[in-house]
């Protein structure tokens, strides 16, 4: 037996990732964990080098959301780890797999408030999926073990490793630990046989579809299900690419702003098969949509950690797997001859391409949102990938574009601001070849707006829309819902992103008009750079289908 070769902590622990496979890691670089740059000095593995720990854990985020591999992030102690903490967040609401290794004091210094100290199982223990500290060189192998088993199986989530600088130099004479997959779960045959009971029995079923742990083979299946059963399908809220929109089963997204007929349609159903999502509360209007815990129908609900059925809502069938291992086992499912619904799938779809066709909006001011919306869909190929943050200017994008492949979405459904610039550095990291359009309202960019320089350094062409109405859009219309008229803390100055673009490197434009955007999208794409088009969009424009004057009338009529 060979002897084993000892190595730093450091080195042991850039060596697991190298076995786990991973092909990028973001940072903000830190001398708590000096050991561990040196050791990637020899990898084969790119390091991204971001400008904030923020956005450096949101691109790893958006990685995991896309490949249901681990996204990896480190940062250094402290301000480093606490900055991070943005990312962990989306990644525990998203279901998202994500390590984030963080530099730690040395393990003699603990319990003294040293210089940065924080005790991180403590700090990240509520919002990770598990939060822990390497003492031992030794147990590097184990514990990066762990860390991808966790951050994959069941419910995916994010992993905080916390690394002392005294383990990091450290040698030990370990083993190397073996590649990690997730941990499967599979229905088993009695249940797709009582699902399809359950099935041909109901007169008025739905499904909807959300969370992690799909890809695009179970999508493809959980179309071809749909479509010999002639059910309509419905996305949770920003997982719309996880069935085609121009499938005839489609019938919309049950986000904010949802289609009222829609709404009403769930309601009506008489049957709800709930795969991979947790209908938490956005996608359940506020804990509104179904009884709690009886949903008052016939609730089915497929996931692949046991802990989330019956968490809020009993169903009538529980059934613990993962999406792939259940659309994989829907070939086995047939349907009944009688499909009483079909009529209404139909209705669904049509009432789906009237709700989201751009065409038929129209808003005040000289830059038109649903003629935009019009351009993209006819110029952007079927993959290119839309991220955005949070902000009313995502609801142009949730409603009008219409996704139609598996990995074309990274958008946050913990509602983080400032996720999509630095998803989109993430994505084209990952897809080099892909078109990738973020959206981001003013606000929104300046969150992680610098992180546009990260893509100006890794030469990767993002294309970034900035709509900005001089505002923080969101609050702005709740404001006015509840104290009309009464305006705080929600106007803001921005720069011409246009010209910061330039100071980056990048191209820019400023668009005021919509017939300046479809010219100004082709010199951003030819010109082969990152790109910003500032987009400038009248603050009454709030929502596709009113104005902020009209929400102060209605409140200050509603209070007379």
């Amino acid at each position: 037996m060979t002897a084993l070769k000892p190595r730093t902590g450091g080195q042991i622990l850039v060596d697991q990732l190298v076995k786990q496979k991973v092909e990028h890691i973001f940072c903000v670089p830190g001398e708590s964990y000096l050991a561990v740059l040196d050791a990637l000095h020899d990898a084969a593995i790119p390091v991204t080098v971001c400008r904030q720990e923020g956005g450096a854990a949101m691109m790893a985020e958006a990685q995991g959301k896309l490949t249901g591999r681990p996204g990896i992030c480190f940062v250094t102690r402290g301000p480093g780890a606490t900055n991070a903490s943005a990312g962990i967040h989306i990644a525990k609401q998203d279901s998202t797999p994500m390590i984030l290794f963080v530099g730690q004091i040395e393990t003699g210094m603990r319990e003294r408030e040293a210089f940065q100290e924080v005790d991180y199982r403590a700090a990240f223990g509520p919002i990770a999926k598990w939060a822990t500290e390497i003492d031992d060189a030794a147990r590097v192998p184990e514990i990066v073990s762990r860390a991808f088993h966790v951050a994959m199986s069941g419910r995916p989530g994010p992993v905080v490793i916390a690394l002392p600088e005294n383990m990091l130099t450290d040698v030990a004479a370990v083993a190397d630990a073996t590649y990690v997959e997730a941990v499967e779960t599979y229905p088993a045959p009695a249940q797709m046989a009582d699902l399809q009971r359950r099935l041909s029995a109901s007169r008025n079923p739905i499904a909807i579809v959300g969370g992690s742990r799909w890809s695009a083979d179970a999508v493809a299946q959980f179309a071809r299900f749909a479509e010999r059963f002639k059910l309509p399908v419905v996305c949770s809220f920003r997982r719309q690419m996880l069935f085609p929109a121009d499938h005839a089963c489609y019938a919309g997204d049950l986000g904010l702003g949802v289609n009222p007929k829609l709404l009403a349609r769930i309601k009506d159903a008489d049957l709800v098969l709930m795969v991979g999502g947790r209908l938490s509360e956005v996608p359940s209007q506020s804990y509104t949509l179904f009884g709690i815990p009886g949903p008052g129908t016939e609730l089915i609900h497929v996931h692949p950690d046991s802990g989330e059925l019956g968490r809020v809502y009993a169903p009538a069938l529980a059934i613990n797997a993962s999406p792939t291992a259940f659309a994989a086992a829907l070939d086995s499912v047939s349907p009944p001859e009688d499909l009483p619904w079909a009529a209404g799938t139909a209705q669904a779809h049509a009432d789906y391409l009237a709700w989201s066709d751009p065409r038929a909006v129209t808003n005040v001011g000289p830059l038109q949102m649903g003629a935009i919306m019009q351009h993209l869909a006819e110029v952007l190929p079927d993959d290119a990938i839309m991220t955005n943050g949070a902000g009313n200017y995502a609801t142009w994008l949730h409603r009008f574009h219409r996704f139609r492949r598996y990995g074309t979405q990274a958008a946050p459904t913990s509602g983080s601001m400032g996720y999509g610039l630095p998803a989109a550095v993430g994505v084209k990291k990952l897809y080099p070849e892909r078109t990738v359009v973020s959206f981001a309202g003013d606000g929104c960019f300046l969150m992680h707006g610098q992180e546009f320089t990260t893509a100006v350094q890794y030469d990767l062409p993002i294309i970034v829309l900035v709509i900005d109405n001089a505002i923080y859009g969101t609050i702005r219309m709740h404001q006015e819902r509840e104290y009309p008229g009464r305006v705080s803390a929600t106007s803001m100055k921005s720069p011409d992103f246009a010209a910061l673009a330039v100071a980056y490197g990048g191209y820019g434009e400023r668009v005021e008009t919509t017939e300046q955007f479809a010219p100004a999208l082709a010199r951003a794409i030819a010109s082969g750079k990152p790109a910003i088009l500032h987009m400038i969009l009248d603050p009454e424009v709030i929502t596709p289908t009113t104005t902020l004057t009209a929400i102060r009338e209605k409140a200050q009529a509603a209070a007379r």
